[in-house]
Parts: C-alpha cells; sequence; structure tokens
C-alpha cells in the first residue's frame, strides 16, 4: 500500500526585491502521524496576503521570518482527518495556522472551529477572517469615521480595501476607493457601491482623486504607499487620521531602488500643522474585539450590506506563481489556494 505523501511549500531562498519561483521549493514528505494530544488536518483552502513578503525576509519586525528549508507560514482552513485530542472529531473543519502543506500536526492552540452552514469556509481567510478584521479594525478603532466624512483607501478592490470602503458606508462616511484597471474600478463601484473610485494607473491620477474629494480627506486607510500616498498627502483635512496596515508597493523595493529628495520635514511639517494622526498597527492588537467584528460583518453579509469577492487558484503548486501576481496587483478580490474539497 503506497503511504500518503505530504506536498509542501518551503522557503529556499531570499528574495531580493521581488520573490522568484527559485525562491521557492516543493517537496513531497510522507504525512505525519498525531500523537497524543494531537490533531492531524488536511488543508483544504490556503490564504495567499502581501505580509507574507515580509516574513520571507530576514529583518527585525514584528513576527519572526520564515527560516530557510521551512514551510511558508499562512492562515488555512482545514478539515480533522484524525484526532487524538479531546474537543476535536473526524471531520470538524477548522480555522489553523498550518502554512503551505496538504497536511499538518496541530495541538489545538491556534484553532477556530467554523460552521460551514453559517458561511463558506474559505470566508474565515477573508472577509470574516483575518483581512475583514484588519479593515473593521483599523478603520473603526483608529480612523472613527463620522457620517457625512471622507474615507479614501488604496487596493479598493482588495481584502481589505473592499471591506473598508463598505464598512465606512455603512457607518454613514462617504467612501472614495483607488483601483488599478476597468475592471476592478467598475467592481468597486457597480458592485461594492463606493461613491467614487480612481485608477491610480490614469495619467491625471492626482487631479482625479483631488475632484473626487471636493471637500478634502478625513480619513486614508492607507495599505499601498508610494505614488498613491503622495496624491492623498495633500488633501487630507485636519484631524485627519491615516490607519496604516500595508505599504504594499514597497515591500518588494531594494534599499537603493527609489532615490529622491528626503521629504520627511515635509511630512512632520503637515502632520504637526494639521494636527493629523497617523498609526500604524496589527491588527492583533484588537483581538479582544473579534468577537464583536464577527457578529457585525456576519450580519451585514446576511443584510447585503457588505459583499466580497474571492480569487481561487487550484492546487497548491500553483501558490508560489500566484503569490508573486498579488504582490504586482494581478489578483482581484481575495486571493484563496483551493487543495481540497
Amino acid at each position: 500500500m503506497t503511504q500518503a505523501m505530504n506536498q509542501r511549500v518551503l522557503l529556499a531562498s531570499r528574495p531580493e526585491g521581488l520573490p522568484r519561483l527559485e525562491n521557492f521549493r516543493i517537496v513531497d514528505e510522507p504525512v505525519p502521524v498525531p500523537l497524543e494530544g494531537q490533531l492531524l488536518l488536511e488543508v483544504l483552502y490556503l490564504s495567499l496576503d502581501p505580509y507574507m513578503r515580509g516574513r520571507m525576509d530576514d529583518a527585525k519586525s514584528y513576527a519572526k521570518p520564515v527560516e530557510i528549508g521551512a514551510v511558508m507560514e499562512g492562515g488555512t482552513v482545514a478539515r480533522v482527518v484524525a484526532s487524538r485530542l479531546d474537543g476535536y472529531a473526524v471531520g470538524d473543519i477548522v480555522l489553523s495556522h498550518s502554512g503551505w502543506q496538504r497536511y499538518a500536526l496541530s495541538d489545538g492552540a491556534d484553532l477556530r472551529k467554523l460552521d460551514p452552514a453559517a458561511a463558506p469556509p474559505s470566508t474565515a481567510l477573508g472577509v470574516l477572517g483575518m483581512p475583514g478584521f484588519t479593515a473593521w479594525a483599523g478603520l473603526l478603532q483608529i480612523g472613527r469615521p463620522a457620517p457625512g466624512e471622507t474615507v479614501v483607501v488604496a487596493a479598493a478592490s482588495g481584502a481589505v480595501g473592499s471591506a473598508v470602503g463598505q464598512i465606512a458606508r455603512i457607518k454613514g462616511a462617504r467612501a472614495v476607493g483607488i483601483a488599478g484597471g476597468p475592471d476592478k474600478c467598475a467592481f468597486v463601484r457597480d458592485e461594492l457601491g463606493f461613491d467614487a473610485v480612481i485608477d491610480h494607473r490614469a495619467p491625471d491620477f492626482a487631479q482625479q482623486l483631488s475632484s473626487a474629494c471636493p471637500a478634502g480627506i478625513d480619513v486614508y486607510f492607507e495599505n499601498v504607499g508610494g505614488k498613491v500616498f503622495d496624491a492623498v498627502f495633500p488633501l487630507l483635512n485636519d484631524f485627519a487620521r491615516v490607519p496604516v496596515c500595508g505599504l504594499i508597493s514597497q515591500y518588494n523595493a531594494l534599499p537603493q531602488a527609489e532615490p529622491g529628495p528626503d521629504r520627511l520635514a515635509l511630512v512632520m511639517r503637515d502632520v504637526l500643522k494639521k494636527s493629523l494622526t497617523i498609526r500604524g498597527f496589527i491588527q492583533r492588537e484588537f483581538a479582544n474585539l473579534r468577537p464583536a467584528f464577527l457578529q457585525e460583518a456576519q450580519g451585514w453579509i446576511a443584510d447585503g450590506s457588505l459583499r466580497y469577492r474571492e480569487d481561487i487558484v487550484e492546487g497548491l503548486e500553483r501558490a508560489p506563481a500566484a503569490f508573486i501576481d498579488l504582490l504586482q496587483g494581478r489578483n482581484f478580490g481575495k486571493l484563496v489556494v483551493k487543495l481540497g474539497e
């Protein structure tokens, strides 16, 4: 009888700039056997997210890097296929952090049971998972938009940005999205209901953004950086709030890649002059609020006021290429790798 094998994606080398396929290595190893107090999980869905690029670097950050030769880390939805741990039965569907592999062992410490009847399990990696919670916590705890204020978010068709704009509208604010290309812009405007959307690829992008925000910007949810921030910053109103959850435009930049004048003094001058709040955050800082988020978000999905889109790639072997595409903005919606039924 042939032994079942566990396909795994390892970090083969640290990238310089944009990751390449050579930075990953796919191996097949025997499926591990759970010991007493452990579960064997079969991964059904793997989440691909921009933060993973930072884990590939050996640099000081808020989390440890992935070691060379180790499995790439990532959130997953998995099925329990063998249990030697009380409280879990074969067939249970769980949210886990099993990484880029087909099978994984768990002691149950990082698991949360999911109810497939309540919502598609893959949503636990997107609109009802870390990206959705990032949007909810960053916008409502830091941005705190008031009714009638203008909220701007980049990557507005993505997992985080799409939720930010919709939640802003639910709370009575005006939502202006920034996206790349006519298809994504149409989705943000027509399907998600943003008040306005601007294509950052337009040659007159900064002028269009200014026209879309005639009363200035009260909240800018930052997850891109670069030229988008350059266009937004002059439009920030007094007392504007800027939650910062990511800077995807800079994740692949080499130290010498963006020469130019040091503008820090000018930025800090306006931070002082306009009494701006710029606050970086990691969603786990607000972990105690997750139950409140789930209650609200599930209600919004049920009544149709919070919509989502998934970009599903089939097959673990396609994860490296899909991740590289993600870092270049080629995904459309929450990027998920489907491994099983």
